[in-house]
């Protein structure tokens, strides 16, 4: 099956890579219910789709709420009558040495980086299971690949992804529920990522890091493109994409 018409979910939708994606997947053909907390955003978002052609719609969300991911499926069955794809792509990185102790920030990764995950896929894995068929895609980092000084919690976040998204895969094949999943890991990507850093320290070089190598979104954008267009029978599992002139 094709992008064309297929019903996407994307949260953290509001700029970056979740914008970039919903502009790509529209202009295949696909249907995006887009979510993030910023609607203003999002709304802003919609109307660019709605005008070249595509077909969007947007609801206030916030990832660590189960409530407000049930409503993006909600939104989603009622207004285009299936879901095909979930695209678990909202994040934070505000990284710190471990012995800054920046405790509050080490939460709000856990509720947004695993949590919002958890209750993405707990969202759509009803719909999915009765339906035998469904996509789940989800945005780590090679921090979830690799560990990196100043980054432990971001990483310990990013790699519980990684586990979590390949026993889904697991269990659905052993459950022959036939749900695909991607995990992808991108490295020096643009995006609002590193607005989140408060360390003083940090900020600084990792704003510079990412000034000198980053690349478009809309290469992870092609890449969730690449996936969804692959065949129905074919799960491709992980995705590694950065800059070819950067070391990650």
């Amino acid at each position: 099956m094709s992008i064309k018409d297929k019903v996407v979910v994307i949260t953290g939708a509001s700029s970056g890579i979740g914008e970039a994606t919903a502009k790509k997947l529209t202009s295949a053909g696909a249907k995006v219910v887009l979510g993030a907390r910023r609607i203003e955003k999002l709304e802003k978002i919609v109307a660019d789709i709605k005008n070249a052609g595509g077909e969007a719609v947007a609801l206030a969300t916030d990832v660590t709420k189960r409530d407000d991911n049930d409503a993006l499926v909600k939104l989603a069955l009622e207004r285009f009558g299936r879901l095909d794809v979930t695209f678990l792509n909202a994040g934070l990185m505000p990284n710190s040495p471990l012995s800054a102790l920046h405790v509050d920030e080490w939460n709000k990764m856990i509720d947004v980086n695993l949590r919002g995950v958890l209750y993405g896929i707990a969202s759509v894995l009803p719909t999915f299971t009765e339906q035998k068929h469904g996509q789940v895609i989800a945005t780590s980092s090679v921090a979830g690949l690799k560990a990196y000084t100043n980054g432990a919690v971001y990483g310990a976040t990013k790699w519980a992804v990684r586990d979590l998204m390949e026993v889904l895969r697991m269990e659905s094949a052993e459950e022959k529920t036939h749900i695909r999943t991607s995990v992808i890991y991108p490295a020096a990507i643009q995006s609002e990522l590193v607005d989140h850093i408060t360390d003083s320290g940090m900020a600084t070089g990792i704003r510079a890091l990412y000034d000198e190598y980053e690349i478009s979104p809309e290469r992870i954008a092609d890449v969730v493109a690449f996936a969804i267009d692959a065949p129905e029978d074919t799960t491709i599992n992980e995705f590694t994409v950065g800059p070819s002139r950067q070391s990650w």
